[in-house]
């Protein structure tokens, strides 16, 4: 396996989505785009950092995971409307 290799994800949404059961037909999905999720090694103070990228690599999400369970995002847009 090689370790430089980053998988790029798909994004989906399922907005549209009746609120029956737990299975999504495959009609009610939409492909929004692609992602890479890289993992920071370094953990601060029991703070793991989580970057949502899209595939040319611009930073779309920053998570912060915290060892006790709870977790914050700060999410960016680049689109200038």
């Amino acid at each position: 396996m090689d370790k430089f290799n980053e998988e790029i994800f798909r994004e989906i949404s399922y907005n549209g989505v009746s609120g029956k059961g737990n299975v999504i037909n495959s009609e009610e999905v939409e492909v929004i785009g692609t992602s890479k999720i890289t993992i920071e090694e370094e953990c601060h103070e029991g703070v793991r950092i989580v970057l949502n990228k899209d595939a040319n690599d611009n930073i779309k999400e920053i998570k912060f995971v915290c060892s006790c369970g709870e977790t914050k995002s700060v999410l960016l847009d680049y689109n200038e409307e």
